[in-house]
């Protein structure tokens, strides 16, 4: 089942046009543009585990907006990084306008997550000042991977289990590192100096400047090159300039750097040294909303919530009761 898996999600980089596709044989379709339902539930069958949005979904229920019509979804490729999500972005300004005509020219709120965050903003940059002004409220971004994570450098070493006892990090990385988002997920230099140490062995250290060095020494160049496909969205740090909350939890162990027993890298399992973040993402990245303050023509909102993780966040009540006080108001 999970070999099945690998094969129909893996991608193939093509180093002439620089973009991706998929197993020959395997044909990707995005489900239920529009419909909240394919990112309130991960899994169509409804199995808890497969919870996403759901009770945000239902605090907007609650408040008397109605599923298909004033509560859409804006489901992605999540293997993808922008430059291969131009169709995502066209789609979404179109279901923008339709969502705001289809309720008396209401401007939307976008409700973002994780890697989702990142996305919006770079849809939002794209878009003109008279654009923002006339269609976005606002903006609620939770766990938000602003810049980047250490843990898209975990997972081009020795893959990630998915928090799962039942799945190898090793058999599933060879699907994980094929992503370009993975790439674009690497730690951002803006955020990272270029002394800082992503990796050690025991004769020397990989720094942010030496990312290169590092791909070269895991056998894995194509990693490099769709990190440079996708630098210019991480390098491009304005402000959306539109109202935002920026919600994250804090105070979770987060991969800082990884610790190599041997010299040679490649196929080896590092020591994961650890700091601080939501577990996913680190702190410095989910913080990174900050540093628009007093850059953002828009008003900038805080809040961190110790102790609550990456998923966590999605239905912690008191991230409920702030999405609730902000939809309230006008």
């Amino acid at each position: 089942m999970v070999y099945c898996w690998i094969d129909n999600v893996k991608l193939y980089y093509d180093k002439v046009t620089r973009t991706t596709h998929n197993t020959p044989g395997v044909e990707t379709r995005i489900p239920g543009w529009g419909d909240p339902e394919v990112v309130e539930w991960i899994d169509p069958t409804r199995n808890k585990a497969g919870a996403y949005f759901k009770d945000i979904a239902n605090v907007l229920a609650d408040l008397g907006y109605v599923r298909r019509i004033s509560i859409r979804g804006a489901p992605y490729d999540f293997r993808r990084a922008p430059n291969e999500n131009t169709q995502f972005f066209i789609d979404l300004k179109q279901l923008v306008e339709d969502t705001y005509e289809a309720n008396n020219q209401t401007a939307v709120t976008f409700i973002t997550h994780s890697m989702g965050s990142p996305m919006t903003l770079v849809f939002l940059q794209e878009q003109t000042a008279e654009w923002k002004a006339q269609y976005v409220r606002r903006q609620i971004s939770l766990a938000g991977a602003w810049a980047g994570s250490m843990k898209a450098v975990k997972v081009f070493a020795m893959g990630d289990d998915l928090d799962s006892f039942a799945l190898s990090a090793k058999i599933l990385r060879s699907e994980q590192i094929s992503h370009p988002s993975t790439a674009w997920l690497l730690p951002s230099p803006l955020f990272w100096k270029p002394s800082e140490v992503l990796a050690s062995t025991p004769s020397r250290n990989y720094t942010m400047a030496q990312m290169h060095e590092f791909f070269n020494d895991i056998d894995y160049m194509t990693g490099w090159e769709m990190r440079k496909d996708t630098m210019r969205y991480t390098q491009n740090f304005s402000p959306p300039d539109v109202e935002l909350h920026c919600l994250y939890g804090d105070g979770v162990s987060t991969v800082e750097s990884l610790i190599y027993k041997k010299d040679t890298i490649n196929g080896e399992t590092p020591k994961l040294k650890m700091g601080y973040g939501d577990g996913t993402v680190n702190q410095r990245s989910l913080r990174a909303c900050q540093s628009w303050e007093g850059y953002s023509s828009a008003h900038i909102s805080t809040l961190a919530l110790k102790g609550v993780d990456h998923m966590g966040i999605l239905v912690h009540p008191d991230v409920l009761q702030y999405i609730r006080t902000v939809m309230l108001q006008p």
